[in-house]
């Protein structure tokens, strides 16, 4: 005793302050309702014309469900999302917001979900809880990755949110393994595979795991019961198993050339910071040190950090977990010569989000945490803004072109049939519409053989196909981009054949190069 105050035994460590305790921390916890409400509202808020992956989802999704399964057989997607979607477009419409507004909602479920996760990854300190917990919700919140998925009409919102449902689920479960909880894993496991073919990885690295963890656990029950769950949603995946393989035969991702796995490596955490823009750039340092630090370090003093290389344990599991999926899918990609794309990491965002934020954790100081958040989440909400008004796709101007200029017997044709989905929806003139190279739907992509297709196919022949059908009346729109692999330079050689059986064409929209979905616009006046 000292002055009537008890002093604490040496062993025992003061509790760390929170993240919201004394002045600095009512101030940080202003900038923390601030950062998730602007990240919210971005989520709300794009610009930009669905491009042909958007206008793809939203043409599958508005048929009946009853043609589902044959269009996703020519599509090389799973079913759930666009099952969800359909129902979602019945209730609030077809328009660009209304279909993104499904993945603006599930962004913001995911930030929700951040606070319990990171809690979970906290461990028994009611102060390093809080702290993981703000700080996974403030990463996700402010992310332009988690932004810019939370505004374009596909599923990889709904991956993020099954993601996290699913490790909730399984840590859960691994406490306690009653019913509920394992049919809850069950539950996520197969909505997961239904949602996106990576989840195979993702389920996969999880059930090694959990052989691991029953193997050295000193009572295995409660992972072997949740293995047993995890294998139970794969059993519910069966019935789909012979359409997956027909689209893994015969679609799979001619578009692009496979990625080496250090690439695809690189690609993906480049993505999650930003993309190849400045504040990606400057977001990426700290996305590859701080997860690392998360792993191998633990603060000894303020300003001291001591490197443990044989890993921490409370985010070890999530560590690799999230490393090995990715590793997996993008070794498992190379080997198939299927290509990767940053958005197919989406998997495993939310894993590396809560190591990320573990990591910010390892500094002791409490001012260098603040700091280390604000620059986060600065950065990140810079690249969501100029997610605001970034278009991905020039259909807009070509669709307004068309109305502009055409007239009932005209013709429109596409070459790739790639740049016609998000063109044709915004097409409001009554005008006959074909793709490249048998005049088919501009609605949807058949990626059945494609590559085959194409190198059969006779731009002359498709020429001619639109000088007939126009009449020596009508005027020929013509829509084509350069550069998309398997079709060589077969689009231009129609530009040309069209030139020789009209005349020059005027130029309507110019490919500016720049935009994801870029094309040009020709007109071909009537015959003279």
């Amino acid at each position: 005793m000292t002055a009537g105050v008890p002093v604490p035994p040496a062993h025992v460590q003061p509790e760390e302050p929170g993240p919201f305790d004394g002045r600095r921390g009512r101030w940080f916890l202003v900038g923390v309702i601030a950062s998730v409400v602007v990240g919210i509202a971005l989520r709300c808020w794009t610009t930009s014309d669905l491009w042909l992956d958007e206008a793809l989802t939203a043409n599958i999704a508005r048929r009946p469900l009853g043609d589902l399964v044959s269009l996703l057989e020519h599509d090389g997607a799973p079913p759930l999302y666009y099952v969800l979607l359909h129902g979602w477009m019945k209730v609030f419409g077809t328009g660009d917001l209304a279909v993104r507004s499904l993945s603006g909602v599930l962004g913001v479920v995911a930030i929700a979900l951040c606070w319990p996760a990171g809690a979970r990854l906290g461990g028994a300190s009611v102060a390093r809880r809080h702290w993981v917990a703000v700080t996974t919700v403030v990463v996700m919140a402010s992310s332009a990755y988690a932004i810019r998925y939370s505004t374009e009409n596909r599923m990889y919102m709904l991956e993020m949110v099954l993601v996290l449902v699913g490790y909730l689920a399984v840590r859960r479960a691994l406490e306690h393994p009653t019913l509920p909880r394992l049919v809850a894993v069950a539950a996520v496991t197969a909505a997961l595979l239904y949602t996106q073919y990576w989840s195979l990885y993702l389920v996969a690295v999880v059930g090694v795991c959990l052989v691991g963890v029953s193997w050295r656990a000193s009572r295995p029950g409660a992972a072997r019961r949740t293995l047993v769950a995890v294998a139970v949603g794969c059993v519910a995946f069966l019935p789909w198993v012979p359409t997956f393989l027909d689209q893994a035969a015969r679609t799979g991702t001619p578009w692009a050339t496979s990625t080496v796995p250090p690439t695809g490596v690189v690609l993906a955490l480049s993505e999650f910071a930003g993309g190849e823009h400045f504040e990606g750039d400057v977001l990426l340092i700290a996305f590859v040190l701080l997860p690392l630090l998360a792993l191998f370090g633990a603060a000894s003093s303020r300003r001291h950090i001591d490197l443990d290389l044989r890993t921490r344990p409370a985010v070890r599991w999530e560590w690799i977990v999230w490393v090995a999926t990715l590793l997996v899918g993008l070794t498992a990609s190379y080997a198939a010569a299927s290509a990767f794309q940053g958005r197919y990491a989406a998997i495993v965002f939310p894993l590396f989000v809560l190591t990320l934020a573990y990591g910010i954790t390892v500094f002791r100081s409490r001012g260098v945490r603040y700091a280390l958040i604000a620059v986060i989440v600065l950065f990140g909400l810079v690249g969501g803004v100029r997610n605001v008004d970034e278009n991905r796709t020039q259909a807009g101007a070509v669709a307004t072109a068309v109305n502009d200029w055409a007239r009932p017997g005209d013709v429109v044709g596409y070459c790739p049939d790639q740049v016609a989905p998000s063109v044709n929806r915004l097409v409001t003139r009554d005008v006959e519409q074909g793709v490249f190279p048998d005049f088919g739907s501009p609605e949807i992509v058949d990626w059945v053989d494609y590559a085959e297709r194409n190198e059969a196919a006779d731009p002359i022949a498709y020429a001619e196909n639109l000088v007939a059908r126009a009449g020596p009346d009508g005027t020929i729109f013509f829509v084509y981009a350069a550069g998309y692999r398997t079709l060589g330079v077969k689009c231009e050689a129609v530009a040309q054949h069209l030139t020789t059986l009209r005349s020059t064409p005027e130029i309507l929209v110019v490919d500016d190069g720049v935009t994801l979905e870029h094309m040009n616009l020709l007109r071909y006046p009537p015959a003279p």
